[in-house]
């Protein structure tokens, strides 16, 4: 079940959401209510919720504030409710990742989907953290699982998705997309951190690093001339970013994991010199 918290300045809004909502029907159970954004911050730390229900507009303390002050320490996932249809509130909601902005009068069918968005974005999150965690000592583990998306993703995400795959081993920036898809850079990053989680460029330099394992496991080549095969001019940088993801260089990568089980007890002996 996914722990809800809500936090709701009208207690009549609030007390419906809890009471005429099928939440065991969606998998969830309400564990708190707050009535501001500052008590919402409160019940955020005290109860660890998995999804966070909240208004735009409160006493003390917004929504928007609120989220901003809790989602990099926050293991959750946001879900907005507003009776004020503002784009600013919808692109300062899109800029933070949140998985809905929902208008209210809110519908039942409406917060059934956005609570099944929360759920596989959280999912998604969990599941790339763990595989961080348990790769940074199992490179295979950490090439199995560098990138994992939803099913579906709009037009714009698709495309760009695309584009990266096509010319990952160029220089390319979202700047590059802004003509073709007819919208602003701004707007592409929003749209692309709020289905996939990523910022553009992580998820660039994550699908590089990808591809650079795959080429350090063939043993094949040069570190540095790997770093140039997947976009990396920069060697130093390279390695940075490499053992960002990875945990460990690019040499001990290709050491260990590129020329079979007959030098891992050799590599191992290297692994706290070559992660540090």
């Amino acid at each position: 079940m996914f722990k809800v918290l809500l936090v709701e300045d009208e207690e009549m809004i609030r007390k419906g959401l809890r009471f005429t909502f099928d939440w065991m029907g969606a998998g969830c159970v309400v564990v708190g209510e707050a009535e501001n954004g500052e008590e919402g911050l409160r019940q955020i730390a005290d109860l660890c919720p998995d999804i966070v229900i909240v208004d735009v507009n409160m006493p003390l303390m917004d929504g928007i504030a609120m989220i901003e002050q809790s989602v990099e320490e926050a293991d959750c996932s946001y879900i907005i409710l507003s009776g004020y249809d503002e784009f600013r509130l919808a692109k300062d909601a899109i800029r933070l990742g949140v998985t809905e902005y929902l208008l209210k009068p809110l519908e039942q069918e409406q917060l059934f989907a956005a609570l099944e968005r929360a759920k596989s974005q959280l999912e998604m999150k969990r599941q790339y953290t763990a595989m961080l965690t348990s790769g940074a000592g199992n490179g295979e583990a950490l090439q199995a699982s560098v990138i994992k998306l939803p099913g579906k993703s709009s037009r714009y995400v698709s495309r760009m998705i695309q584009y990266v795959q096509d010319h990952y081993a160029e220089k390319i920036g979202i700047k590059d997309l802004v003509e073709s898809l007819g919208v602003s850079a701004t707007y592409l990053n929003q749209k692309f951190k709020s289905e996939t989680t990523y910022t553009f460029n992580d998820f660039l330099n994550r699908y590089r690093i990808q591809k650079a394992m795959d080429l350090l496991r063939s043993g094949e080549d040069k570190v540095y001339a790997i770093a140039a095969d997947v976009g990396y001019k920069d060697y130093k940088y390279f390695i940075a970013i490499f053992k960002k993801y990875a945990g460990c260089t690019p040499s001990y990568y290709q050491e260990r994991y590129g020329r079979g089980e007959e030098n891992t007890d050799a590599a191992s002996g290297e692994d706290m010199k070559n992660r540090s």
